[in-house]
């Protein structure tokens, strides 16, 4: 083990339109379920942070919104966040997707970072689902429009080549001590990825039928006499057609959610968990701040 003086830490951001598989990547580097994974763009709203901890440094990873064009008042929200990030961390990782060619999206994320003196990594995700041939293109591509610190390929899925993307992380970061105890994966409360489990499996199952306009509130939370956690959340929708979707026939879509949900919970509680949910139509949810703020997207944390 290096002696305390040798010991990095730092914070890094993950910054990369929606779907490139930022939050895949997270769990893949702290080894926990704690981003939600969908494959429907914009399902992660707040900072996560998964904290990795060897004997020689501390990576302290920060999985933004996806940074895009904000049509409404939950995307200019959500598009604050991610810039405000920006300046905040000792490292940028932009991901972009190997399958998908370079377009606005990334357009739009390169001008932010005409601003910014953070040093950022390029990372190419999902190789595994290109040939090979097709790699060395897409980094020519890239290094034509910004002059990058490094460009590392990867599969975030598959695992290839992330270690080696941590070993030059580390590199970049500035000594500095432990910021987290050495078993803390993430600074986001409980009940904040418990209500994350949830929302991933109502997307997951509805499919395309539901956007992403869906929160979810934990209204309890409370651990019993013999060691089992009652859970109570409830669903927020925008509109009653929404409702009876995520209901479903005689129930059973909020009883698979409910079934699927609770699985995850107990893995991540170490207990047995006793989940209750109920279903809320609030309108137009995401336009009016304070029903944003009431469902835990508070603007003054950034």
């Amino acid at each position: 083990m290096n002696n305390q003086s040798e010991h990095k830490s730092g914070f890094i951001s993950i910054i990369g339109r929606p779907n490139v598989g930022k939050s895949t990547f997270l769990n893949r580097v702290i080894g926990q379920k704690i981003a939600i994974m969908s494959d429907k763009p914009q399902t992660t709203r707040n900072k996560v942070q998964g904290v990795l901890t060897t004997d020689d440094s501390q990576l302290i990873f920060i999985d933004t919104p996806g940074i895009h064009k904000p049509k409404h008042r939950l995307g200019d929200f959500m598009m604050k966040v991610a810039q405000n990030t920006l300046k905040e961390v000792d490292l940028i990782l932009f991901m972009v997707n190997a399958e998908e060619g370079f377009g606005k999206g990334e357009e739009f994320i390169l001008e932010k970072f005409q601003t910014v003196k953070t040093p950022i990594f390029l990372v190419i995700n999902k190789i595994d689902t290109i040939h090979p041939d097709q790699l060395f293109s897409i980094i020519e591509s890239y290094k034509e429009k910004y002059p990058f610190k490094e460009i590392i390929p990867i599969s975030a899925l598959e695992g290839n080549n992330v270690e080696t993307l941590l070993t030059q992380i580390k590199k970049y970061l500035p000594e500095g001590p432990q910021f987290y105890p050495a078993d803390q994966v993430t600074d986001h409360p409980e009940r904040f990825i418990v209500s994350e489990l949830i929302r991933e499996k109502a997307l997951h199952l509805t499919r395309e039928e539901i956007p992403h306009s869906l929160a979810v509130v934990i209204e309890k939370m409370e651990r019993k006499p013999n060691d089992v956690i009652n859970v109570m959340a409830t669903i927020i929708v925008e509109r009653d057609s929404q409702k009876g979707i995520i209901i479903g026939k005689q129930g059973s879509m909020l009883k698979e959610i409910g079934k699927r949900a609770r699985t995850d919970i107990e893995n991540l509680l170490g207990n047995k968990v006793y989940l209750e949910l109920w279903v809320k139509v609030q309108k137009d949810w995401r336009n009016k701040m304070t029903q944003l703020r009431d469902f835990g997207f508070r603007e003054d944390e950034y």
